[in-house]
């Protein structure tokens, strides 16, 4: 009689690089990466891009993500999107195209969980806020790279960091890989499908309010909306007329996403009920700001880089604030001689 097989089998890193070699030409391989800032001994079990991923799940960016704004100030409401949620989103729906397109499923899944963990408290409120501080303008892909390469210092791949830096489709030039394009798409699909479905709940638009087109094509916000899109994603950019090899969406697809987009900040991300009072949101954030400038002496010794300069100190220190701790913040310094207390807005579902 046979001996019967053992239950478990070692996959060790070695093993797990050699089955990247199955991968799609244009697909990052670990054992091939650019390397980290700091080398390292390889690790016996996981590939460079997955101790990467580990990394940012423990960093304290990717925690404070969950108290932090996506659209909508502190919606009195327990299913709103927040930065956590839709980078998780976003991670599912890198993964997905990673996966159909055969890429590396684990470096997009690193980009897509390290994204967003640059943004200020209230969104992109806080970018605008932030703006006259920084010569060129505040941008969180940056502010990103900043936490995983000096304040958190986690020493990632430069695969990795180059997608966080370049996720945004602001940023040029556009990611170096094609996992870290996947991410781009994804980080858009997400925010505009889930966004959808918030200004829904907000009462900010009606299910038939969606440009016709828009649902013609991708159908209602939520999975068929998703569904639809990492379709087109993936038809794209397996066409034969897309002679460049990148990570596009078809054609048509696209221009109906891009008529979703400009309805979308014209209907929810610009309206009164999503802006709701983003005059005050600036204004706290400004405020905090120049009283640490003032006060360099209340920055915390924890999480500081002091060799930057202090407007810099300042802004690492703000920056890293989640909605409720600047809230909080601001009413305790500012309580005595604000007039009114900064009061959260509240959008029920």
């Amino acid at each position: 009689m046979a001996e019967p097989l053992p239950p478990f089998r070692l996959a060790a890193r070695a093993a797990r690089e050699r089955a990247e070699e199955s991968l799609a030409p244009a697909a990052a391989r670990s054992a091939s990466t650019r390397g980290r800032v700091r080398p390292e001994a390889e690790d016996e079990l996981r590939t460079a891009y997955e101790r990467d991923r580990d990394r940012i799940l423990h960093a304290k960016a990717f925690r404070r993500l969950k108290h932090k704004t996506q659209v909508f100030l502190h919606p009195d409401g327990d299913h709103f999107v927040t930065r956590l949620t839709h980078t998780l989103q976003v991670t599912q729906v890198a993964r997905a195209l990673a996966a159909a397109l055969s890429l590396n499923e684990t470096l997009a899944e690193a980009i897509a969980l390290a994204h967003d963990v640059g943004h200020s408290p209230f969104g992109h409120i806080g970018e605008e806020a932030l703006d006259p501080y920084v010569e060129g303008g505040w941008h969180h892909a940056a502010q990103g790279v900043r936490i995983v390469e000096v304040l958190e210092d986690l020493n990632l791949t430069w695969e990795v960091r180059d997608g966080v830096r370049a996720h945004s489709w602001k940023i040029t030039p556009p990611p170096s890989t094609r996992e870290g394009e996947c991410v781009r798409y994804a980080d858009r699909i997400g925010y505009l499908s889930h966004d959808a479905l918030d200004a829904v709940r907000a009462g900010v638009l009606q299910p038939g309010d969606l440009p016709a087109r828009t649902r013609a094509v991708f159908g209602d916000p939520g999975s068929e909306m998703v569904g639809a899109m990492i379709a087109a994603v993936v038809e794209g950019s397996l066409s034969p007329d897309n002679t460049g090899g990148a990570v596009v969406m078809r054609a048509d697809a696209l221009e109906a996403m891009h008529e979703l987009r400009t309805f979308m900040f014209e209907r929810v991300y610009e309206s009164d009920t999503a802006a709701g009072q983003k005059h005050v949101a600036i204004d706290v954030i400004r405020r905090l700001v120049d009283h640490h400038l003032t006060h360099p002496e209340l920055l915390p010794a924890s999480y500081r880089d002091t060799e930057a300069d202090p407007v810099t100190q300042v802004v690492d220190y703000v920056t890293g604030m989640t909605d409720r701790f600047a809230l909080a913040t601001h009413d305790r310094l500012f309580d005595d001689t604000a007039g009114t207390r900064m009061r959260p807005l509240l959008v029920t579902s």
